[in-house]
Formats: C-alpha cells, sequence, structure tokens
C-alpha cells in the first residue's frame, strides 16, 4: 500500500487531499495558504514528513481546447520543485473539468476538494493502474 498526496496549486492557496494505492479513495486533506513560498514548501515538507508519500499528484490546468496557459506552466514547475526539494515522484493530471463539480458559498475555499477530486482522477484512470499497485 502506497500513499499519495494530490495537490491543486494556486498562486494564493494550494489544495491538498491524501489518499492509498489499496483503498483508491482521495479525501480532501488541507489548504496551504502561507504568505511566501518558503512557507508554503515549509508546510508541504511536514505533510510529506508526515505522510511520507510514494508520489504527488499535482493538477495540470490548461483551456478546454487543451492549450496550456500561464498557470500550466506554474504547475509544471511547482511538480519539479516538488520531485527536487523533497525526492518525490510527481505526476501532472489533467484537472481542466475538476473545479466544474464542485459549488461554493461566498467566501468558502475549496482547494483541497479540488485536491481531492484531483487525486481521485488519477486512481480513476486505467492507464495508472500499474503505479497503484507497485
Amino acid at each position: 500500500m502506497e500513499t499519495l498526496l494530490g495537490f491543486d496549486f494556486g498562486l494564493k492557496r494550494i489544495g491538498v487531499a491524501v489518499g492509498n494505492s489499496l483503498l483508491r479513495q482521495a479525501q480532501p486533506l488541507t489548504i496551504i495558504a502561507a504568505a511566501t513560498n518558503d512557507a508554503k514548501f515549509d508546510a508541504i515538507a511536514s505533510l510529506i514528513a508526515q505522510w511520507q508519500p510514494a508520489r504527488c499528484i499535482v493538477g495540470l490546468p490548461s483551456h478546454p481546447d487543451g492549450a496550456p496557459h500561464e498557470m500550466t506552466v506554474r504547475c509544471r514547475r511547482f511538480a519539479h520543485q516538488l520531485h527536487g526539494r523533497f525526492g518525490v515522484a510527481a505526476v501532472l493530471v489533467d484537472e481542466r473539468y475538476s473545479s466544474a463539480v464542485l459549488t461554493r458559498a461566498r467566501g468558502e475555499y475549496i482547494d483541497d476538494q479540488s485536491a481531492s477530486i484531483i487525486l481521485q482522477q488519477y486512481f480513476d484512470d486505467p492507464s495508472q493502474s500499474e503505479h497503484a499497485q507497485s
């Protein structure tokens, strides 16, 4: 059994979810809303130390037609930083429609729920099944 962390990267907040390869069910974990990048990565370091994930799953946004935009590049960089700083494999998952299924009340943050949907997409993708069993 492997633990996986899912991330919905944003400039202001980073949603985090957790799941494992046995149950293949993602759960919202937390929202990181630190003011600086160093503080954000300190919070991520604590989560990685606590959960010791085999992989980090990062949502990769793009335009509806699949074309990249500014956040696509930033999310790729974030995934590379996770791998470089913590030595954990980072897998990118298309998140184009992940927030379309969520509704929120005014002022409510749903980044952790978005991360959960991203991680669940990874679990539900048949092409990822060989990773889940290893």
